[in-house]
């Protein structure tokens, strides 16, 4: 029988293939697309989804070990500057394997403990955890968007 680690770690590794699949045909011109009014790109999406995955790691986790300069959330806005294709996929697969590491780490009982972080209030980590799940499925839809329909 599995354990709800291995569960979670299952189910946001298959959740996060709406991201990643996405990854493997993406061009460099796609990364600057946008849908007016929107002023996210789909370069600055994937930026964010691995900035939000390192914040988890070090916030609600509490990876001490995890440095993250989370840009996009930091500007709250696209500055143009995610247009490195291979450099951002380098960032969320690292973010992936960062956060993934640390939740393998989890035992069953530290899904029923409390965190509290300014952005969504007490919760347990299991409920944090499906916040990273459906951040991460929200900006997939909206990359996939993007790219079909952006300029």
């Amino acid at each position: 029988m599995k354990t709800k680690t291995q569960v979670f770690v299952e189910l946001w590794t298959e959740a996060r293939t709406r991201f990643t699949k996405q990854l493997d045909s993406l061009t460099e011109e796609d990364l600057k697309k946008k849908l007016p009014p929107s002023v996210n790109s789909v370069g600055f999406l994937i930026r964010h989804i691995g900035d939000v995955e390192l914040l988890f790691a070090k916030n609600v986790f509490e990876d001490k070990s995890v440095k993250v300069i989370a840009k996009t959330v930091i500007a709250q806005k696209d500055t143009g500057e995610w247009t490195n294709l291979a450099e951002l996929k380098a960032y969320v697969a690292s973010s992936f394997n960062i956060l993934k590491e640390i939740v393998a780490q989890q035992k069953d009982t530290d899904w029923e403990t409390t965190i509290s972080t300014k952005e969504f209030g007490i919760k347990t980590k299991a409920e944090a955890f499906g916040r990273i799940v459906s951040h991460t499925n929200h900006h997939a839809g909206q990359m996939a968007i993007l790219v079909k329909y952006g300029k």
